[in-house]
């Protein structure tokens, strides 16, 4: 079964989990870095949901399913033990057109989710459609290494610079290409390092007189 790869905007949008455990740990963790409003219904929680709670992170319905908890939701999770309790959160998802989540059966989900770097906005998502999760975490963990926090920081920055040169008077080719000779300098090991110095003399030799490489400097480093 091929998944077709998304990203969605779930802020303030209601996701529901069903199920307390450390999947549904995993889950809600995800959710509410994305700023989504979280429901978990479920009898027990983990110590971390609980945490979570306390910290009035997500709101918790303290009792087992019951049909009709999904209405609204725009993300459903059904993440119990019970294989019964299972069907019938799949049910009412699918009649609602809800997409769906299911905890070990992954050929009825209406949708998975990936092994994810978080990098600033940068987002690598890995997935296997759910044929091994421990996989997925593998190469995770190698592009984890591959990828430090300097790739958020260059996203930061040719985001700053993509606002400002959008709309000047110039070709989509001469775009592509400032960008592209962006990339291909050494302004990655700059923000590694942060030499800061230098990152500003290496923007004013490559970026249009017009734009302030310095503002731009200094805006990555306050963020």
């Amino acid at each position: 079964m091929a998944f077709y790869p998304i990203n969605l905007n779930i802020t303030g949008q209601l996701c529901v989990v069903i199920g307390g455990g450390a999947v549904a740990t995993r889950k809600i963790t995800s959710l509410l870095l994305c700023d989504a409003k979280v429901r978990v219904i479920s009898p027990e929680i983990s110590p971390e949901i609980k945490k979570l709670i306390d910290k009035n992170k997500l709101e918790w319905v303290p009792r087992v399913y019951r049909t009709g908890d999904l209405q609204k939701a725009i993300l459903a999770y059904a993440l119990t033990d019970s294989p019964e309790v299972q069907r019938q959160i799949t049910t009412e998802a699918k009649e609602l057109g809800i997409p769906i989540n299911i905890a070990n059966n992954p050929d009825a989900c209406t949708f998975q989710t990936a092994a994810t770097i978080r990098r600033g906005e940068l987002l690598i998502a890995i997935s296997t459609g759910g044929g091994s999760p421990a996989l997925a975490a593998t190469i995770r963990k190698e592009l984890e290494l591959r990828y430090g926090p300097e790739y958020g920081e260059l996203v930061k920055l040719l985001t700053e610079i993509r606002q400002l040169t959008v709309g000047q008077d110039s070709s989509q080719e001469q775009h592509k290409l400032l960008f592209t000779k962006i990339i291909q300098t050494n302004i990655l090991s700059l923000l590694k390092n942060k030499e800061w110095q230098l990152l500003h003399e290496q923007l004013n030799e490559i970026l249009p007189p017009e734009i302030n490489a310095k503002d731009i400097v200094q805006k990555i480093r306050e963020q």
